[in-house]
């Protein structure tokens, strides 16, 4: 079994929405396989079903003036921020396929979440940053030590419709962490943000392309399936059915 994966590049919100939007109607139709999006997107703040708007402490006038997109989503979560050198991951999956750990009719989402925590936790390990997860907040932490608290460095919410997961993953590689002030990240306000960037012992640190690929060949190892690249969301939506119509869980 494979994984479709398509790298999209730096996508404005609205329209890696549309996309995400497109290819879980075809997943649901059986038209395709279960398909991982990695891309970028330009400044934007998102809102999960749990936010709190008082958690975005910059003012209207301030975003509009950074030219800081806001959009309302269904995935949870409370509010966060993407940006250039965030490496987002949309998986468009099917819970009721044959995915590791399930063990009943479909994976459960929290089960969903734990693999993609995995996948983060093993990318960053490729760089020596040593990542875990922290009991009762989602997302992946660097270790802490003493006095020192964890910091995030990867953030995930999802949505589940039919069985389809959207939404995802947001992983910190050569992120400008200032513009993190604009929130209280995920509702978090005890806790910093931090980034592969500042995190590795490597010297030059890894850029976004390799970080790219690493989390491309982790979520094949997680989730034991092959990867396969696509060129374009046509050419992944023109896929034969009779190719694919099998791989439905």
């Amino acid at each position: 079994m494979f994984v479709h994966l398509l790298s999209l590049g730096r996508v404005p919100y609205a329209e890696a929405l549309a996309i995400q939007q497109r290819v879980v109607a075809a997943r649901k139709a059986g038209l395709i396989a279960d398909t991982l999006l990695l891309l970028e997107h330009p400044p934007v703040l998102t809102l999960g079903r749990n936010s709190d708007r008082a958690n975005i402490l910059a003012s209207d006038e301030l975003l509009a003036a950074k030219g800081v997109e806001l959009h309302d989503t269904n995935r949870g979560g409370d509010v966060t921020y993407h940006g250039p050198g965030q490496l987002i991951g949309y998986p468009i999956v099917d819970l009721r396929g044959d995915l590791p750990g399930k063990k009943g009719p479909h994976l459960g989402p929290v089960d969903f979440i734990r693999l993609l925590e995995e996948v983060l936790i093993r990318t960053c390990g490729e760089y020596g940053v040593m990542t875990q997860r922290v009991k009762g907040r989602t997302g992946v932490w660097t270790f802490a030590g003493g006095s020192i608290l964890e910091k995030k460095i990867a953030a995930l919410g999802v949505h589940v419709s039919q069985g389809v997961t959207s939404h995802g993953f947001a992983l910190n590689v050569t992120t400008d962490l200032r513009d993190f002030q604009w929130i209280v990240p995920c509702g978090i306000a005890d806790r910093d943000v931090t980034s592969l960037e500042l995190e590795t012992p490597h010297d030059p640190p890894p850029t976004f392309d390799q970080v790219l690929n690493a989390t491309a060949r982790n979520f094949g190892k997680v989730f034991d399936r092959q990867m396969l690249w696509t060129e374009s969301v046509d050419e992944l939506l023109g896929t034969e059915i009779g190719v694919h119509g099998a791989d439905r869980g």
